[in-house]
């Protein structure tokens, strides 16, 4: 997903010398220009008819959109009332291809009957946070670890067949959630399906630790939410300060995490993300206005990649 380009200027000067052919193949030596790939959580418009989200997805710096389901969206839901190939040609109508299929619900390892359909849209991963009680420590979290990954074999072996790649979210009720278990986690899982979707949210607001991690994750880490602390998101707030999970708007700085970013040239999704009170309602009253906090967002962070 990461882009290799050839600026306008050189091919021009590469025309006028009638050497384009040579400049194009030397653009792949180029020094890469990094970018960040936007994607669409369907769960920032609630539960809005599917038709209506899919067609504001362009209309934000992205051409994919991540599926959620109830309680969080009912997307997913309402994809399977309307019909697989009816929502193809939605897709196909507005340009937008499915990325994600998120999936708490059923979670990671009962996930298996949605990863064809995941497939079947163009979806390249799933994400959902690890069933392991995150009060465990020691060699009881090994084992407790263990025993997650043997649940987790057959949607491996599925993923591998489906070329899908899985994504553990750090929740906060999960034993992923902090840094040092994360890496516990992938050191055991082994396989390189699995990797850390990462949300800033859950862990402690310092954005030269998160940026350390995300180095220390590399390849592994397959997604990246936008996503800050703030004033929380499990009481009803101003809408104000509900605001303060994007970015750009509280007190975490994203310029070393994108840094970070670039550092590790960083391939998979960035996603602009918060949760509303209560869930399932759009994080803005209409459409448009989410899009646009979609779109100011991601301007932030564009300012962030800029500075890093």
């Amino acid at each position: 997903m990461s882009k290799h380009t050839i600026s306008r200027r050189q091919l021009l000067q590469s025309a006028a010398a009638g050497t384009v052919s040579l400049a194009l193949q030397d653009s792949s030596r180029a020094e890469a220009v990094f970018q960040f790939e936007y994607i669409v959580a369907s769960s920032m418009y609630g539960r809005l008819p599917i038709a209506e989200v899919v067609a504001e997805v362009r209309k934000t710096d992205a051409e994919h959109i991540d599926i959620w389901p109830e309680r969080h969206a009912n997307h997913r839901e309402q994809i399977e009332k309307m019909g697989h190939d009816a929502f193809a040609s939605l897709l196909d109508k507005h340009k937008v291809k499915v990325g994600i299929y998120t999936v708490y619900n059923p979670g990671l390892h009962r996930c298996q009957p949605w990863m064809p359909v995941a497939k079947k849209f163009g979806g390249t991963m799933l994400i959902a946070n690890a069933g392991i009680n995150k009060k465990v420590k020691g060699d009881a979290a090994k084992k407790a670890v263990a025993q997650y990954i043997e649940r987790l074999k057959p949607v491996i072996a599925r993923a591998e067949e489906l070329d899908l790649l899985i994504g553990v979210e750090n929740h906060s009720g999960s034993f992923v959630n902090q840094p040092e278990n994360q890496t516990l986690f992938l050191d055991m899982v082994k396989s390189e399906r699995v990797g850390i979707a990462l949300a800033p949210y859950h862990i402690d607001q310092d954005s030269k630790m998160l940026a350390a991690h995300i180095e220390k994750l590399g390849d592994r880490l397959f997604h990246f939410y936008a996503w800050q602390h703030g004033m929380g998101c499990m009481k009803k707030l101003p809408k104000e300060q509900e605001l303060l999970q994007m970015p750009g708007r509280g007190d975490l700085d994203f310029t070393p995490i994108a840094a970070a970013l670039k550092k590790i040239k960083y391939s998979h999704w960035v996603q602009p993300f918060m949760h509303p009170v209560p869930r399932g309602i759009p994080i803005l009253p209409t459409a448009s206005e989410v899009s646009a906090e979609i779109n100011r967002a991601q301007k932030y962070l564009e300012k962030c990649l800029k500075r890093a």
